[in-house]
């Protein structure tokens, strides 16, 4: 007995010193950071009492102004955490190619939806982000155009139909999930129509009932070797039947019926058929097919979501902006093209303010593709190490936008952006690794507002959140209970 609590002890010692030589890596190289706990390193509370953004504010302010960059531990994971935005330029744009790689989870083997130009790294990325990129051209997104518009009636015709109280968020995720069915699948997902259709329902299901928690995501995301190793999915089973179905029918039909649309998929069939060494195999297919759905109906309908409660609140804003709505459809002879939505700079503005005070990712992370010298001093990164870019914690930084929680779309006239430094507004990443989709998401968002505020005003309710609370459990940023408002037609003017 004796001998056993011994050797247990010295298990203990052993695995106690193995962790605090971990946990003192950032402070041999005398970089400052808040101490990190034992198996938690900076991540206590997540979850249950504290969101992303929390815990990412919470070190931003203890170091921002002081330091350019200090120290971080996802769990058991190093990163360094990022202050200075010269030096997040230079590792985003000047120095990219030592941190071209995310280093996110992805598991082909047992989740092949994870293969996808989101979450790979390396050559595979640089080789998809290269085929992908023209399908998001200004060319494709005026052909798109038409789609998009046709669907915004829809939904215009939709809100008329529940005037009074609704969820903003369900409704502008049924705008968005019929916006890119269509434009991405070549498919009628009448949502909006139905609030049950199945696409909508898969994409709930991806949202609200993912198949591991916020702290099991987490590991997933700052361990993703290991995750590998235990064979973790980041996908629920049902889901990816869904999407390998729903892609492998559409293939089928198109070819059996030699239909050719200028959509994602049809570039990523003509990916697939290029030579057998240089090709897409079908599971690649499903998977890009699989994330530009999600990432195109959720993201986008989050921040049209957060747009319109940020009108409700804000009256006088939002006159402003329908006015402006309403006469620059006159001018086009009431139709909404896409020149016609060129010129709604107000609009423009409401919805950079929205992105700038919700950015629907906390913080962005880089991986060093190999040893990297920190400019201007003599801190060297080994390769693998992570950095995390605050994106959340820079946009409501008061020394860069005063009064911060205050809505405010004059913060984007031309002379304030230009007073301001470029990589203070991140929303979608910059460089190589930003977000492919920014202009496809922008320009659904903007027709979804257009069309509901060239008739209809929003108005907050006795059920709206006020202050909005974050989910502490979804890594994203997104409503704790709901975005309650409610919406009445216009007299006409």
């Amino acid at each position: 007995m004796l001998c056993l609590a011994f050797l247990l002890a010295i298990a203990v010692g052993a695995i106690y010193a193995l962790l605090d030589q971990h946990y003192s890596y950032w402070r041999r190289r005398h970089v400052p950071g808040e101490r990190p706990r034992f198996l938690l390193g900076n991540m206590g509370g997540l979850g249950r009492h504290w969101h992303w953004t929390d815990i990412d504010w919470r070190i931003y302010q203890r170091f921002a102004g002081r330091e350019r960059f200090c120290s971080f531990y996802t769990f058991l994971t190093k990163a360094l955490f990022l202050l200075d935005l010269e030096l997040i330029k230079r590792i985003m744009i000047s120095d990219f190619n030592s941190f071209a790689d995310r280093g996110l989870f992805h598991n082909v083997r047992d989740d092949p939806l994870t293969g996808n130009l989101l979450f790979l790294d390396g050559e595979q990325w640089r080789w998809l982000r290269q085929h992908l990129t023209p399908v998001f051209s200004s060319g494709k997104m005026k052909f798109m155009f038409p789609t998009m518009v046709q669907v915004a009636k829809q939904l215009a015709l939709s809100a008329e139909q529940q005037l009074g109280e609704f969820e903003a968020k369900d409704l502008c995720a049924r705008f968005t999930t019929d916006v890119i069915g269509s434009c991405a699948f070549g498919l009628d997902c009448n949502s909006l129509a139905n609030p049950q259709s199945e696409f909508r329902e898969m994409g709930r299901s991806i949202t609200e009932r993912p198949l591991h928690q916020g702290v099991v995501q987490a590991f997933m995301f700052s361990e993703p070797q290991l995750a590998r190793r235990l064979r973790l999915r980041l996908f629920r089973p049902e889901v990816s039947r869904f999407f390998m179905e729903t892609v492998r029918q559409t293939l089928d039909y198109r070819k059996r019926e030699h239909i050719k649309r200028n959509d994602l998929i049809q570039l990523l069939i003509e990916l697939g058929a290029e030579t057998e060494e240089d090709k897409l195999s079908f599971e690649q297919i499903a998977a890009q097919a699989m994330v530009f759905f999600l990432a195109g109906f959720d993201t986008s309908s989050t921040t049209m979501s957060f747009c319109l409660y940020e009108l409700a609140l804000n009256p006088e804003i939002q006159q402003r902006l329908r006015l402006e709505i309403k006469e620059t459809l006159k001018r086009h002879g009431e139709q909404l093209s896409y020149e016609c939505l060129q010129e709604m700079t107000y609009l423009n503005q409401v919805v950079a303010e929205t992105l700038r005070k919700y950015p629907i990712l906390p913080h962005l992370l880089r991986r060093t593709t190999k040893e990297y010298q920190v400019p201007g001093c003599s801190l060297i990164l080994e390769k693998g190490i992570r950095v995390m870019i605050p994106v959340h914690s820079i946009h409501h930084d008061p020394e860069i936008y005063p009064d911060p929680e205050r809505f405010d779309p004059d913060r984007f006239e031309v002379e304030a952006i230009k007073s301001r430094h470029p990589f203070a507004y991140l929303p979608f990443g910059q460089g190589p690794r930003a977000c492919i989709g920014e202009r496809f998401g922008l320009i659904q968002v903007k027709i979804g507002i257009a069309t509901l505020l060239h008739h209809c005003q929003i108005q907050s309710t006795p059920r709206t959140q006020i202050p909005l609370r974050f989910q502490k459990k979804n890594f994203l940023i997104a409503s704790e209970s709901g975005i309650h408002l409610k919406i009445e037609r216009f007299a006409a003017d």
